[in-house]
């Protein structure tokens, strides 16, 4: 999916680009003393690329585009292929091959097998389907690795159960559904790393900058703890706050809704098309379980697996479902990892983890850093609209600021993943929440209450995790 930037107007635009370019006179003999004329042109670039990706009129794959050139221009890399090193990333092919799989589940009709199950629980009333939800989709990133695949899988049958409840078009129910769904869907992804695009870059990132190369299963244990912990303060906090804001309604009398399931394929050959899209899934992410990175690479099994989806006689995948691949996000993402190599390699997110320093007090104890890291990552996630790109670009500064205050990498990593991860505060955050919030199901005031309280959630649980058990696995 597509996420629609607001457009500013020229006057505006205008505007920006005088202060950049003011800023680019005076900056040099100011704040960015400390930098290097190639750190500074560096720090300059990655303003730029700010503005690109979230008020520029500029198509986000043009501009993604013009960065690489523009680091060509500035003289920051040798040659074109120093521009390029973002693309030769395996996250990148990670995500592409998990997003043209993800389409395999739903020409196979696992979508409709999964969903159905809520559908079977209407006879025991909104409140049973209310928390079967949310452990649908605490669960699912495992077995559908798009948040959005999500989101279009269950928004229809959440539909049917709001009619068939007899409820209105913005009943409670339906609003937390749309929360679950929008919102907790995508705060969910990051529960394992194959769940999503972010948290595939995150656990790339994780092994380029040395962090740790963490299996499928250890990520899950670092990751699950502390994020169904804060899942579930956020959602009973959500449900309490709709029930308290608008009046109850009482459900009519239904009858079971019509539910395809997986006993009620038209034909046997789909039937076993569904089985073996099931099984084959399963055994891809077995591999991931048992089998170490080094002896087989996490990009292997679904590359297998793409290509035999893709022989003429199981016929599940075509060069139309490549080509529906969004491949602007695919240039975004590969400026992102280029513009994130270069702030690492010529020293400028070193720089910038040093002047952070100074807001730290002399002598203050680790939680403290923790927390004043947990901010900047808070007010550096605010600047972009995409988690993916934000996480790019923060995180080599902050790991150059555990380097030195002598932080754990595996705390910062992880509480630099959960905030960029929990935080979706305006819509554009995150494409599940922006589809949501177009609805008009949830108001602007919904929205925010309950965007905000999850992101302050988030925000203190990875602090509090970030200082005791992430140490753990260090």
């Amino acid at each position: 999916m597509q996420i629609i930037r607001r457009r500013f107007t020229k006057t505006f635009n205008i505007l920006i680009l005088a202060a950049v370019a003011a800023l680019t006179l005076i900056a040099p003999s100011t704040f960015l003393s400390d930098f290097t004329p190639e750190q500074q042109r560096t720090v300059g670039l990655l303003v730029l690329a700010i503005y690109l990706w979230t008020i520029s009129p500029l198509p986000s794959g043009a501009a993604s585009i013009l960065l690489l050139a523009m680091m060509m221009i500035l003289g920051l890399v040798d040659s074109v292929e120093g521009a390029m090193t973002g693309f030769l990333s395996s996250a990148l092919y990670f995500i592409l091959i998990l997003t043209i799989l993800a389409r395999v589940l739903v020409k196979a009709g696992v979508d409709k097998v999964v969903a159905s199950q809520l559908l079977r629980l209407n006879r025991k009333g909104p409140k049973a389907i209310a928390v079967a939800l949310p452990l649908m989709i605490a669960i699912l990133p495992v077995l559908m690795p798009s948040a959005f695949a999500r989101l279009k899988m269950l928004l229809p049958f959440i539909d049917r159960l709001n009619d068939a409840f007899g409820f209105s078009d913005r009943s409670i129910f339906r609003k937390y559904a749309l929360y679950v769904v929008g919102l907790m869907n995508q705060n969910g992804t990051i529960i394992v790393y194959t769940g999503g695009g972010f948290p595939v870059l995150a656990a790339q990132l994780l092994k380029d900058y040395n962090v740790a190369d963490l299996g499928w299963l250890e990520w899950f244990l670092i990751v699950a703890p502390p994020l169904w912990a804060s899942l579930l303060m956020v959602n009973v906090f959500a449900w309490k706050y709709l029930k308290h804001n608008y009046p109850p309604e009482i459900p009519a009398d239904v009858r079971d809704p019509q539910a395809r399931t997986e006993s009620d394929f038209v034909t046997p050959s789909e039937k076993k098309k569904f089985w073996f899209v099931i099984i084959t899934f399963a055994l891809m992410i077995l591999t991931w379980i048992v089998t170490n990175n080094d002896a087989v690479p996490t990009l292997l099994p679904p590359m297998i697996l793409l290509v035999i989806y893709s022989l003429p006689k199981v016929g599940l995948l075509g060069n139309e479902d490549i080509r529906a691949f969004d491949w602007e996000n695919f240039l975004l993402l590969g400026a992102s990892f280029s513009i994130g190599i270069l702030l690492d390699q010529n020293g400028t997110a070193s720089v910038i983890a040093e002047q952070m320093l100074q807001f730290v007090p002399d002598g203050s104890g680790m939680t403290f850093k923790i927390m004043i890291i947990a901010l900047i990552i808070f007010l550096f996630r605010m600047i972009f609209v995409v988690p993916s790109s934000a996480i790019i670009v923060i995180f080599p500064v902050i790991i150059s600021y555990a380097d030195i205050t002598g932080i754990p990498g595996v705390s910062i990593a992880f509480l630099v993943i959960m905030i960029v991860g929990g935080t979706n505060i305006f819509p554009i955050h995150s494409p599940t929440s922006y589809f949501a919030f177009q609805t008009g199901v949830l108001s602007k005031r919904d929205h925010y209450i309950i965007a905000s309280f999850s992101t302050c959630i988030f925000i203190m649980t990875a602090i509090i995790a970030a200082a005791s058990y992430w140490m753990l696995w260090q």
